[in-house]
């Protein structure tokens, strides 16, 4: 999609001076592609006096050096554009040790490679100013070594968080997370429904840290809404694994807010591209409401009949001048009062665990009660939420 990378180059104020699609008939280890189209690109990049390459396929690392050996031109491909704007946006302490990982775990098949300053052309930031020049002077054991120091770091960050997620459990508030492409307007909607302020600008990647507030979708029962960082098709693998902290907060959500951009031409491929990342972090059986957002950029109503149809069952809404909130409010508190209501399961607890007991009359609604000198035996209707964390202790359903 080359529009998506023109996207992607533009967050970081690059100028884009000529691209090209190659059909690859057949693949050039050295290369990738045949070597008379490599030197025909790498003449056309030096008379139009490019300061690099960009890519929207992944070359090896020995792929990527013969192309700057023979080119004299850094070549920079859709995972680096992305871990830099990554790089760019990150704010909180959390996100830079999550992208300087990312960084370092790229970076380190690649310490040969040509890193192009991107802070020529504007300026540069964490990530940016001169990064290039310490991954070259930076040697393989030293990497090595950070790599695991930031990875104790963000150990300690996940187990506060781990620890903030389990008093918000004992309190029993459910969580919606909003996902979505990039730039889908997932920030807005968030501060439209919460009265937060979150940063929500028309930009890729606008917000990487979980923001989460109190909502109420209906009187006196009040919901955790969780912002999430924006999807993107082929999101590279070391920002998932760095992500994954924050990324948790949509497995283990009660429900997911699925937003979309309803002005977007590739609507249907940026909709498939995050039920492809939901399913790879284990939240694609989450019930879920699909959100139309932007719906007041649309030129007609015939437009937004066509999309209502096309995503069945979707709550079209524009979070800019509030249209359709109140049906998606009346929607989350639907969807959370059925999952609340759960189904009957039969629990058998260590004769000790009043606790467990304790925690059953909380969560659910207990049925039948039975306290045995080898154990305690309860029937209770519970959601789905409690059955999971009290699984291990699950004699029967019904």
């Amino acid at each position: 999609m080359a529009r998506e990378l023109a996207g992607l180059a533009h967050t970081l104020g690059l100028e884009i001076v000529a691209q090209e699609t190659v059909t690859v008939r057949e693949k050039n280890p050295k290369f990738g592609m045949g070597s008379g189209k490599v030197q025909e690109l790498a003449e056309k990049a030096a008379a139009l006096e490019a300061d690099c390459f960009i890519f929207d396929w992944e070359p090896t690392p020995s792929q990527q050096r013969n192309w700057e050996t023979l080119s004299g031109l850094p070549v920079v491909d859709r995972q680096e554009l992305i871990i830099r704007i990554f790089a760019e946006r990150a704010v909180t302490r959390e996100a830079e040790l999550q992208v300087k990982l990312a960084e370092l775990s790229y970076s380190l098949p690649r310490l040969t490679h040509k890193y192009i300053d991107l802070s020529r052309q504007r300026g540069g930031r964490y990530g940016t100013r001169g990064a290039g020049e310490t991954r070259l002077e930076t040697d393989r054991r030293l990497v090595e070594k950070r790599i695991r120091a930031l990875e104790r770091e963000l150990e300690e960050v996940r187990r506060q968080r781990g620890v903030r997620r389990r008093q918000r459990e004992r309190r029993e508030t459910p969580v919606c997370a909003i996902v979505g492409y990039t730039n889908a307007g997932k920030s807005s909607l968030f501060n439209a429904l919460t009265g937060a302020d979150v940063p929500a600008e028309d930009k890729l990647f606008a917000t990487l840290d979980a923001a989460s507030r109190r909502f109420e979708p209906a009187k006196d029962r009040p919901v955790l809404l969780v912002d999430t960082v924006g999807f993107i098709r082929r999101l590279p693998h070391a920002l998932v694994d760095a992500f994954r902290a924050t990324l948790e907060e949509v497995r283990l959500a009660d429900l997911i807010i699925h937003v979309l951009d309803a002005s977007e031409s590739d609507m249907d491929v940026f909709y498939a591209a995050t039920l492809s990342v939901l399913r790879e972090l284990d939240a694609g059986k989450i019930p879920a409401i699909t959100v139309l957002n932007k719906i007041d950029r649309l030129e007609s109503p015939d437009l937004l009949e066509g999309l209502k149809r096309r995503y069945d069952g979707c709550v079209p809404v524009s979070a800019l001048t509030g249209a359709g909130l109140a049906e998606l409010s009346a929607r989350i508190d639907h969807c959370l009062s059925a999952s609340r209501a759960g189904q009957n399961r039969v629990f058998r607890f260590p004769p000790g665990r009043t606790d467990l007991a304790a925690q059953l009359h909380r969560s659910g609604m207990v049925r039948s009660e039975t306290y045995e000198p080898g154990y305690i035996e309860m029937e209770a209707q519970v959601d789905e939420k409690t059955a999971g964390r009290l699984r291990e202790y699950l004699i029967g359903e019904g």
